[in-house]
């Protein structure tokens, strides 16, 4: 555990990329957990009389057309696409991880349903238009957006659980378990699931990018998160008729989700090269010939 703990420090410290990707998603988790303490004001907070005002000492993004403080409205919003964007990855990685072991283990008739019909089927469809054709049919509600991201995200785990899968069960340690007499049961999650979820985990990283920008995209449609809550979509979306009279209400929202997304980006890309010796190996190179 120390040695992977120390190479994991040696890559951050190799990679500018995976250090700007951690400390912005550090930022990110450390503003949404500590959002009351940071906030000058409720999210939902109104002060009509100091509606539409620009950036400045009493209101560091401004207000918005209700004279609500987007700085904390911008806080607050950075704790539900937190939320939507791990319970998502959550869902969606561990049903798809589920579902792929299984259809990858097994193999057969099990597989040709799984991976052959319900797999090909969800990623035949755009996941943002599958989206929301499930959001709109849910209903709108934090709740109901988690679940609509998760029926149609789990297919892209399952499809890369399943290649891993595949892989690894023809191992010879995995063939020395099974000649030994151990239960399916056993082999799948003792033997082929801790070594097949690397690529998972790596996913999971760049997916929770997605679920906040696919959260944002359907408050902004209206089949998200409902009013007062402070969605970043939701913001864009009453900023949209204020756009050249008040244009904070759009610029801050919208590089808080660009922040969101690159972040995670940046943490999955750095992720996946930790995990590949080659590109470790890579690095190690050429910081011994500067």
């Amino acid at each position: 555990m120390t040695t992977r703990a120390n190479s994991a420090t040696e890559f951050l410290r190799r990679s500018g990329l995976g250090r700007a990707g951690l400390i912005l998603t550090v930022i990110l988790i450390l503003l949404a957990l500590f959002a009351p303490w940071v906030s000058p004001s409720g999210p939902a907070a109104q002060n009509l009389p100091a509606r539409l005002q620009g950036p400045g000492a009493g209101h560091w993004m401004g207000t918005d057309e209700l004279g609500r403080d987007v700085f904390a409205r911008v806080l607050y919003g950075a704790r539900i696409s937190m939320l939507v964007g791990i319970s998502v990855v959550t869902g969606a990685g561990f049903l798809g991880l589920a579902l792929g072991a299984l259809s990858g283990y097994f193999g057969g008739w099990l597989d040709r349903i799984i991976n052959g019909v319900l797999v090909n089927a969800f990623l035949s469809f755009p996941g943002i238009l599958l989206a929301i054709a499930f959001a709109a049919f849910l209903g709108p509600g934090l709740d109901k957006v988690v679940l609509a991201l998760v029926i149609t995200g789990w297919a892209g785990y399952a499809r890369l659980a399943r290649a891993q899968v595949l892989k690894v069960k023809e191992m010879d340690y995995v063939l020395a378990a099974r000649s030994l007499g151990a239960s399916r049961t056993r082999i799948i999650t003792r033997h082929i699931l801790p070594n097949a979820i690397q690529p998972v985990l790596i996913q999971a990283t760049i997916g929770m990018a997605g679920a906040i920008l696919a959260e944002s995209t359907l408050s902004f449609l209206g089949l998200g998160v409902l009013a007062p809550a402070p969605s970043w979509g939701a913001m864009l979306n009453d900023a949209s008729t204020y756009l050249f009279s008040a244009p904070h209400m759009v610029i801050f929202p919208a590089l808080a989700i660009m922040s969101a997304v690159l972040a995670f980006n940046l943490l999955g890309d750095a992720l996946r090269d930790w995990l590949d010796p080659r590109t470790r190996a890579h690095l190690i190179t050429l910081d011994l010939t500067r």
